[in-house]
């Protein structure tokens, strides 16, 4: 896909890690078992972000703690992906996420909490984006994905989002819990949430699309400016703004590597789509198409443009309102 957006994005990595993905026949608790195949990749929701806007065309820049051999190992393999990166240099180690897939297709993942970050480097980290989003002229859009690093100030996305809109540019974020409460008293641009994440803010079950649509009024309502609820499988419901439309986009049906990404890949095609000033049907195919594609990938985030085209027209779209 040509790069038809002009306008930067930064994806800011608060907790990034190494995506390791493992394959086993069998994964049985409590015995020995043998790996068969080992992946390893830059991982963390913004390094899939910064990936699969890459693979739509966008030149992203991912800035981020990074520390010990780990950390090196993420700055190379997103430095060889064509993906800039802005590494804040700690002392820990960078953690690691490990993916267990087994021959039924099931899926077992065991996530690190990542490290404590010094005060002194949480102010490095954010000095680093200020000097980044006032060095820059052109509007462009910050998109920070995923938790935050243990002891962590959870007002911390809420700050990064009246940064970003103090200096011109907008803010997309992925998160849940403390901090997406408190980032959407900022108004964030865009958010989000998957579906467990909205029933743990908003206190209501989420079940069907007509309850999705109910949950992205109420966080429109609760200060973001365009919300996304995603529903696994079957897809997802947006609302763009505040006395808009809201639609229930579904992508086709395929065969799932992995989930593991494929909110992070919807994320990036929005941001990217809505850079672009696409309509609101292609955006939507896009982010549905990026989304599923990401479930053939090799790894989260790796998603290839020959997969979206295919999926963008088997994307089932309905206004719900």
């Amino acid at each position: 896909m040509s790069n038809s957006v002009v306008n930067p994005f930064w994806c800011v990595s608060a907790n990034p890690a190494i995506d390791k993905r493992v394959r086993v026949s069998a994964l049985t608790p409590g015995r020995v078992n043998r790996i068969r195949e080992v992946h390893a990749e830059p991982g963390g929701k913004a390094a899939h972000v910064a990936m699969v806007l890459r693979a739509l065309g966008a030149y992203p820049l991912w800035l981020g703690f990074a520390g010990g051999s780990t950390g090196e190992q993420l700055l190379t393999g997103l430095q060889a992906l064509a993906i800039g990166t802005l590494p804040i240099r700690v002392n820990a180690d960078t953690r690691v996420n490990l993916e267990i897939i087994d021959n039924q297709g099931d899926v077992t993942e065991l996530l690190e909490p990542g490290a404590q970050v010094a005060e002194h480097d949480w102010q490095s980290f954010f000095e680093a984006c200020e000097n980044l989003l006032s060095d820059e002229k052109r509007s462009g859009t910050v998109i920070a994905s995923g938790s935050l690093p243990p002891d962590a100030d959870p007002a911390f996305y809420g700050k990064l989002t009246e940064l970003a809109h103090r200096l011109g540019h907008k803010m997309f974020l992925d998160t849940g819990g403390e901090s997406l409460r408190i980032a959407l008293n900022a108004g964030p641009d865009f958010v989000k949430p998957n579906r467990e994440e909205a029933e743990d803010l908003l206190g209501a079950t989420i079940g069907d699309c007509k309850s999705a649509a109910e949950a992205v009024h109420r966080f429109i309502q609760l200060g973001a400016r365009s919300a996304v609820v995603s529903l696994g499988q079957e897809g997802f419901v947006w609302l763009a703004a505040s006395g808009g439309s809201t639609y229930w986009a579904r992508p086709a049906s395929v065969k799932v590597t992995s989930s593991v990404g494929c909110g992070d890949a919807t994320v990036a095609a929005f941001a990217y789509a809505m850079s672009a000033g696409f309509s609101v049907e292609h955006t939507l195919r896009l982010a549905a198409a990026c989304g599923a594609a990401n479930c053939l990938a090799e790894c989260p985030g790796r998603v290839r443009d020959t997969d979206v085209r295919a999926l963008e027209a088997k994307v089932s779209i309905k206004k719900l309102e």
